[in-house]
Order: C-alpha cells, then structure tokens, then sequence
C-alpha cells in the first residue's frame, strides 16, 4: 500500500518542507517506491539498450496488410450522434451546420455553470465559429459538401493552436496573446468544414492523468459530476461524452487521451509518433502526440485521415508511412477473423477486478468473432510507467525552466511540489530510465512480430472522486497516479499507436475502457478492432447523466 492521498494544508506543508535538502530525499525516496522507479535500478543490464534512441517509432513488420471480412459501414446509433449523423441531417435539409454550432455553444455555456462545472470549453471562438458555420449551411445548400466534418462541431485542447486564441497549457501566468495561426492539426480540420467552437481544458501543463486543475473550471465526470474525468484532455473527453462535439482533438504524453476516453465512456486514439504533425503544439519532448477523441471507431478514422498525412513544416512527419485516402474508414469493415491479440496475464492481474472483467469480456467477444487471443510475455512492460515518469517529468521540468524560476508562485501547489521532487533527480536517472525504453521498444517489437495488437486495459481503476477542496487546491495521490498511469506509458514510450474502447461499467456505473495497442504506423488495425469491439456491441457509448443531442428533433 502507497502513501496516502495529501491535499490542502498537508500539501502546502510538503512543499514548504521541500526546500529542505534532507526532507526532500526523503520525500523523493518515497516517491520513488510509490511510482515503482527504485526497482529500476535492479533490472538486470540484459534488459537495457543503448542511447539515444531514434523518435520514430520500431516497426516490427514491413507490411500491415491482412484481409478483410468487407463488413461495411458501422451501422448508425441513436445515440451517440456521430459525423455521419450529422451529414445525413444537413444534407436532407433537417438542420443547418448554423443551428448545430448555436446548440452546442448553449448546451457548453449550461454544462460550465452547473455546480461542479461540466463545461467542456474553456475559450470560446464564437463569432469565428459561427461565420465558419454559416459558411458551411451554403455549401450543403448547394450541395457542395467537403466531406463528412462538413458543419460539424469539434473542441481542440488548450496547448494545440487556434488562430486567435492563447495556448496557455492550462495554466494561470502563460499570456493571452492569440495564437498568429492554427496548428496543422487544426487548419486541415477546418479545410474539410469542421467548426472548431474553442479550446477544451486540460490539466496545467498535462502534468497530471487525472483531470484537476485549480487555474480552471474543470468539467467533472459527466457520468458522476463527483468524480474526475481524467486528463489531461479532460474538456476534450468531456465535450464528446456530453454531445457538444462528435470529434475533440486532445493530446497524449502518459494516457492523456486513452484515460479521459475511458473515463467518460468514449473511443480515443493515441497516434504513432510522428504520425500527426506537432507544428503549433505547445509542448515538447519525445513521447507526446496529437490524436482524436471520437463518438464512434468511424470518428477516429475520419479525424485521423484529415489530420494525419506528412506535414512539410514538421521534419516528424517526414519518411512516415503514409495514410492512402479512404484506408482508416475501410479498415472500419475489416474485422477481426484470425486476427492473433497478445494478452499477458500478468498485466492484466494488475487492473482492478471490473476493470478485468469488462476488459476480458470484449476480448473473450473478440475471440468468439474468429480472433484468437495468444498468450504474450512481457518483462519491461510493468516498469514501463516508471520509466515513463521519469521520462516525461525530466523532459518537462527542463522545458519548463521560465516557469519553474520566474512564476513558481503562480504554479498549482501539486505541480510546484511535483517540479521540487523533480529537481532531485540527477542526469543518470533519466538516461538509465531511456536505457531501459530502448530495451522495452525492442521487446514490444518481438512481440508485435507474432501477434498483429496487444490488449490492455486503458486505465487500471475507473474515475477517481475527489472533493472540491481537492480539485481546486490540488492533491497527490501516489496510488491513484500510478494505476492511470500504469498501462498507458508502454505505447508512449515505444511510439506506438493506441485506441481505447468503451467496453462496460462497473459496479457504480463508471465506465471502462479496453487500450489496443499496435505495430508502428499502424492505425488502421487498432481501428479495425475499436470498431468490430463496437460492431458487436461489445464496446458502446452510454449516454450520460449529462449530455445534449444537437441533433434534437430532426
């Protein structure tokens, strides 16, 4: 059992003590316990590989090709309402991209002045949403749609750019100064007609899986308002769950996409690294990507064929295998006969006991589909989130410098103490930590060269509470941490891609998610198997207590 949760006046005593050198050894020895790092240190040198280690991530095949069942479309649900939803209406003259666009700015205004806040916005680009929406009713008028995000609403997470609007990473001292353009990402959604409505909040500066965040109204879980909905592309889970958007673009360094999607009941995908343009994203570092939050395996695939082919201006992006037109949204029809998923039961004997058996339950559906689970086993895959903390948190307590010297005060207190306990680590901790990713992206290769995916669970424990005290003040808690962290870092640390499906709740009505992970570049076999897992029925959007169908009436 880790240490206990510190919140409030005992969180404010930890970072006071934390000046002190000999508290501050102890605090991080503890630390280290806690979040599984000290055992790093005796894996045995077998298991570690040299550095650096290139960015892209390891192939383990040449080619990615398999048959397909040609299953077709996924058939449309009454709920969620997905981007097929809303072209079907426009183009039958049902309702207008403008009245859309107007509902889903009400439905995010009544959501954030609920007690505790459900908003999934937290800057609205209204009059440029509402021009760009009025633009896209003439164009379905005409019958000279772009394609299938034509008029339809999405929420971008506050550290990727939008024109106009300041990426301030969730903090309170970064300035207001708009963005001088959109970020890749975002200028392709909108050149296929996608209104963009605003940034989604997110945890300050991603630091954190959990979805608190005391410089900002953080929307809650829209299941159970008395627990998180994960993070840090909280506002972006958020806004898909409650209906504001059918598609959010969020990011992931540690789970930051998988976890808010498993939370709050909806699909996300984790892309591979270097596949999604990082031009006009706000932070660095060497696991971090961009990808889509969605309603529906269908979403992802059309989000990620908009924003996913080489970017000229981001060298990331160069040499990747490309995306052909149409293949994601095929790969929707493929399905999953003879399909090998590796499962190793040692990882999953570690995720909490509904969280188990929702997760085997789908792949035991998955089996019953023709796919056949194979056995797999894996000796870095448990350490690979403390190899991740220790990778992503070095990475950030570097290029967060001007933060760390100049505006320390106005950090949240969990950060600051995070950042302190950050600054007693040394150069060796790090690289050994990328020593041993290096030797867990070459063992994950071997396995992904007998099987086509592994599954996991996306999140060891479903949404955490948390008092409003605890949200505004902030907290550390070692135990939760880690069990949302626990099974995301192995895709992050390797680059590869990474889906979660919504696949069952637990005994409070809490849901669940299922993670896919898959070779390098291939996306289009993780949504093979996020949309068979929702063909089936296996995996589904359940509509939550809060939620708006903009599609109303029609």
């Amino acid at each position: 059992m880790g240490s206990p949760r510190v919140s409030g006046a005992a969180l404010r005593a930890v970072l006071s003590a934390l000046k002190l050198g000999p508290f501050r050894r102890t605090f991080v020895n503890m630390m280290k316990k806690d979040l599984g790092i000290a055992a790093l240190a005796d894996l045995p040198e077998s298991l570690r590989g040299p550095i650096p280690i290139p960015l892209h991530p390891l192939a383990a095949r040449a080619s990615h090709a398999r048959p397909s069942q040609d299953l077709g479309a996924l058939p449309v649900q009454a709920w969620p309402r997905s981007t097929l939803s809303y072209a079907t209406a426009y183009a039958a003259g049902k309702i207008t991209p403008r009245e859309v666009v107007e509902r889903a700015f009400a439905a995010a205004r009544r959501f954030a002045a609920m007690k505790p806040s459900l908003g999934p916005i937290h800057v609205y680009d209204e009059a440029r949403g509402l021009r760009d929406a009025d633009a896209a009713t003439e164009r379905h008028r005409a019958f000279r749609a772009l394609g299938p995000l034509d008029g339809v609403p999405v929420v971008i997470k506050e550290e990727i750019d939008v024109l106009g609007l300041a990426t301030r990473l969730g903090t309170s001292w970064l300035p207001e100064t708009g963005a001088p353009a959109d970020a890749t990402s975002v200028a392709r959604l909108r050149g296929a007609g996608a209104i963009v409505l605003g940034h989604s909040p997110m945890t300050e500066y991603g630091m954190s899986p959990l979805g608190a965040n005391g410089h900002r109204p953080m929307p809650r879980n829209p299941h159970d308002p008395r627990r998180l909905a994960g993070g840090s592309s909280t506002g972006s889970g958020v806004a898909v769950a409650t209906g504001v958007s059918p598609v959010a673009i969020g990011a992931d360094g540690g789970g930051s996409i998988r976890t808010p999607a498993a939370h709050c009941g909806v699909f996300g995908l984790k892309t591979s690294l270097g596949r999604v343009s990082r031009k006009g994203h706000g932070i660095a570092g060497t696991v971090t990507v961009q990808g889509p939050i969605a309603s529906s395996a269908a979403d992802i695939a059309i989000a990620m064929e908009t924003i996913g082919p080489e970017d000229p201006d981001d060298p990331r992006t160069r040499g990747v295998p490309p995306i052909e037109p149409g293949s994601l949204v095929a790969a929707t029809g493929r399905g999953v006969k003879g399909l090998r998923i590796g499962v190793d039961d040692s990882e999953w004997a570690e995720a909490g006991d509904d969280v188990a058996r929702s997760g085997r339950a789908a792949l035991g559906a998955l089996e019953k589909e023709g796919a056949v689970l194979h056995p797999v086993k894996m000796k870095l895959a448990r350490h690979a989130a403390s190899m991740g903390y220790l990778t992503i948190g070095l990475e950030e307590y570097a290029d967060l410098r001007e933060a760390r010297l100049a505006h320390d005060a106005e950090l949240g207190t969990d950060l600051r103490v995070n950042l302190r306990a950050l600054g007693a680590f040394d150069a060796g901790d790090y690289l050994d930590a990328q020593r041993l990713r290096a030797g867990l992206r070459q063992e994950t290769a071997e396995v992904l060269r007998d099987v086509d995916v592994l599954a996991l669970p996306s999140v060891g424990m479903t949404a955490t509470a948390v008092t409003d005290a605890e949200a505004a003040g902030g907290f550390l808690d070692a135990a939760v941490l880690h069990a949302h962290c626990r099974f995301a870092f192995l895709a992050n640390l390797t680059g590869l891609p990474a889906g979660s499906a919504p696949v069952g709740m637990d005994r409070d009505g809490l849901p669940i998610g299922l993670q896919i992970v898959g070779d390098a570049w291939d996306e289009a076999c993780v949504i093979a198997v996020l949309a068979h897992l929702e063909r089936t029925g296996a995996a589904h959007v359940d509509r939550p207590k809060t939620f708006v169908d903009l599609l109303e009436g029609t």
